[in-house]
């Protein structure tokens, strides 16, 4: 199938954001910024047809509730990288593989932590996302943040961070204090309305398009970074995600197969640390879900 045929077809899937996926991707790869080996071999398993995977929406909503596909158990193969979906029984009879020996080298050895971070408190009054920069509270936080990572004493691998202004400068506020640590941006990451809420808020309504457009990328933000280790990654991970409240909710929902729809219950300070790891078996569990106890509690906002 052509690009322009491909092209055609994600917009047409997807309203035009899972186009965005192939241009963050493009992007990241010519601007350098995924330099590590394991992450450009990421970018060039996003093709076309995984673009459009990413774009669907994990649930089916009838109304104003959402069916989930996997039903009320837990789904062993949510990130599709359980071993046992790597073996092809044809090609095993046609090439006579031993089938336990093809489990084993399918099989991730590592354990990934994902934390998640939510940028700092910004200005709301600023016209355009240029203008919403952090607030003299916001930087204090930032630095917070960035002193509490550094007192974990872990070895963090990379940073990635959300386009926006607010995001971003939170990232770099933070990254003073994790000297060495590769950085790197996404625009997958940008704050948005990922799925509508249940139950419903009277302060805060999107469009049904806006929904349609955000809940695509953001679902595609959480496939590309919330899964098990490759079967090739040898050690545990640690990977910081500097990004937006809406975002870090749904992706804690959608980690520990919870209705996404309630996404909006959970709350989270400016600055807070929420902690996913994600087993070789595919088990996730939430180590911290908003934790901003390192600050003191005049530093505390949420907006």
């Amino acid at each position: 199938m052509s690009f322009r045929r491909v092209m055609k077809l994600v917009c047409g899937l997807a309203g035009g954001s899972a186009l965005l996926v192939v241009s963050a991707a493009a992007a990241a790869e010519t601007s350098g910024y995924f330099g590590d080996a394991t992450l450009r071999e990421r970018l060039k398993n996003w093709t076309g047809f995984a673009v459009l995977q990413a774009a669907q929406s994990p649930t089916w909503v009838s109304g104003n509730h959402t069916v989930l596909p996997s039903g009320n158990g837990w789904d062993n193969n949510w990130d599709k990288r359980d071993p046992m979906s790597f073996i092809n029984g044809k090609k095993k009879e046609n090439n006579n593989d031993n089938p336990s020996t093809e489990l084993e080298n399918n099989k991730p050895k590592a354990t990934r932590n994902i934390i998640l971070i939510r940028h700092s408190q910004y200005n709301l009054n600023g016209n355009g996302d240029k203008e919403k920069v952090l607030t003299p509270l916001g930087r204090e936080q930032a630095e917070l943040t960035g002193q509490r990572l550094a007192a974990l004493g872990l070895k963090y691998d990379i940073m990635i961070h959300s386009t926006m202004a607010r995001a971003t400068e939170t990232a770099h506020i933070i990254s003073k204090y994790l000297p060495g640590v590769e950085m790197a941006s996404c625009d997958l990451l940008r704050e948005g309305a990922p799925i509508e809420p249940v139950p419903p808020v009277s302060h805060w309504k999107p469009d049904a398009a806006q929904y349609h457009e955000d809940g695509a990328r953001i679902e595609a933000a959480f496939r590309r970074y919330i899964h098990r280790a490759d079967a090739k990654q040898k050690e545990d991970s640690y990977e910081i995600i500097v990004c937006h409240a809406n975002v870090i909710r749904y992706f804690v929902c959608r980690a520990l197969q919870f209705p996404p729809e309630g996404w909006l219950r959970l709350g989270l300070n400016n600055g807070s640390i929420t902690w996913l790891t994600v087993r070789p078996n595919g088990r996730v569990a939430l180590r911290t879900l908003g934790d901003s106890g390192f600050m003191p509690p005049d530093k505390l906002t949420r907006t």
